[in-house]
């Protein structure tokens, strides 16, 4: 059974923790299409925005290039 990990914004480990987590992988490809040099999200609080971020340098991060598809 899945955990909510309340307060948790390092993807790797609440992936590896087992925990809830609403995947957002496949705005990935649309970032890329953008273009744009400069992102900005604009959310309110405890909307997942650090996670979001985690989960992009977890995907581009050449350093966890071994643990690519233990994450993913």
């Amino acid at each position: 059974m899945k955990k909510i990990l309340y307060g948790k914004s390092h993807f790797p480990s609440m992936i590896r923790e087992n925990g809830y987590y609403v995947d957002k992988t496949r705005y990935i490809a649309e970032l890329e299409n953008l273009g744009a040099s400069v992102l900005t999200f604009l959310r309110p609080r405890r909307f997942g925005k650090s996670l979001f971020i985690s989960m992009l340098e977890a995907y581009y991060d050449i350093n966890t290039a071994d643990q690519f598809n233990e994450i993913f």
